[in-house]
């Protein structure tokens, strides 16, 4: 069987990975037809993969670092009810539950 051409199209290529960290120091990554200049949605600079595998990181332990400060917040709130719940007279196992602690004062999942 022979192929048909359409006058002025040519081939569809591969994809090609483009990696992007953004003025406001998100990351992102596209995938656009080989030999195509993606455009922006908003002012940022193409890197290389290794600068957004960087970035990418950055970002990664700055979100874990931010959860582990507000899981520490919570632990901590979970401790001051339960005492003063236990304070106000409230039998233990209640002041566990309605504290939102567990046992041994962890918090219940």
């Amino acid at each position: 069987m022979e192929s048909m051409a359409i006058a002025g199209a040519g081939p569809l290529g591969g994809y090609a990975d483009r990696y992007v960290i953004y003025e406001d120091g998100t990351a992102g990554h596209l995938q656009v037809l080989e030999g195509q200049e993606p455009t922006l949605s908003r002012p940022g600079r193409f890197v290389s993969r290794d600068a957004y595998s960087d970035r990418l990181g950055e970002l990664q332990a700055g979100t874990a670092a931010h959860v582990a400060e507000l899981e520490a917040g919570d632990q901590e709130r979970h401790e001051v009810d339960y005492a003063a719940l236990l304070g106000a007279g409230v039998p233990e196992e209640t002041a566990r539950r309605m504290s939102g602690l567990g046992q041994a004062g962890r918090v219940r999942n």
